[in-house]
């Protein structure tokens, strides 16, 4: 692991080992379920490394004011059972931190929030890109990574993340949609590996009114403080479900690869 991602490591959380002990301890306490301490034994715990790679360039975003890049701000992340751990498809942002990172590009509330809830194994935020020495917006050619550990078998674990499309009044990016993205496919054995961008969409938080991308005065880098435009009080949707501007396919802006390092 870099001193990036260690430092990226310092904003995780982990309740695996509690959970883990809890379980046993509940089996042997009641003298029963032993098929399910024996599925329990054949499942693997292994790592994956998360990459998320801007790919836009200065002609991805046609705007009013001349063609523009499209940031990719710090984000969160979480590893959890079957939930909706960030947020809900046609409902109002939770007040979890999710319009910070879709209005600011600020994950550290959402991260923070992930930590208690019931159905998340691990969660942090992703902050400094690769090779840079802080947390920053990541531009054209950039990268963030972290890693992760999941098990596999029964329960589902899944992966949730979002990062903010910049520059824009809410809207963000998000891994596998409301739900997340299983790290183990087919019979819950085989580990995710390679391109996944395709599971990836564009949101809208519905909390700002929006502007047009790249050109609006309540959007970073323009807006005079963070969090000072318009009140929408909508809900969180699909940006395609969303009445307004064109944004460019998600393909042309960002890249997710996740690759498996291996049972432990």
């Amino acid at each position: 692991m870099s001193s990036d991602e260690s430092t990226d490591a310092d904003a995780r959380w982990s309740r695996r080992g509690f959970l883990t002990a809890g379980t046993a301890v509940g089996l042997g306490a009641i003298g029963i379920g032993a098929t399910a301490a024996q599925n329990d034994a054949q499942s693997t715990s292994r790592s994956f490394t998360v990459r998320i790679e801007n790919v836009s360039d200065g002609s991805t975003l046609d705007t009013t004011d001349g063609t523009k890049p499209i940031p990719l701000s710090p984000g969160a992340y979480a590893v959890h059972t079957r939930d909706e751990p960030m947020f809900s498809s046609g409902h109002p942002e939770r007040d979890n931190g999710l319009e910070e990172i879709a209005e600011d590009g600020m994950p550290g509330r959402l991260a923070e929030s992930l930590q208690a809830r019931d159905t998340v194994l691990e969660s942090g935020a992703f902050t400094t890109p690769v090779g840079a020495d802080g947390p920053a917006p990541i531009g054209p050619g950039d990268a963030y990574e972290f890693t992760v550990a999941a098990e596999s078998g029964r329960p589902t674990q899944y992966l949730s993340l979002v990062t903010m499309f910049i520059q824009s009044n809410d809207l963000f990016y998000s891994l596998g949609g409301a739900s997340g993205m299983a790290l183990f496919t087919g019979d819950g054995n085989a580990p995710v590996a390679g391109d996944v961008t395709d599971r990836v969409g564009l949101w809208d938080a519905g909390t700002e009114v929006n502007e047009e991308p790249g050109v609006g005065g309540d959007q970073a880098p323009r807006q005079r403080g963070a969090n000072v435009g318009l009140v929408e009080r909508g809900t969180v949707a699909p940006i395609a479900d969303v009445n307004g501007y064109d944004y460019p396919a998600t393909e042309d802006v960002v890249r997710v690869r996740v690759t498996p390092n291996g049972s432990e």
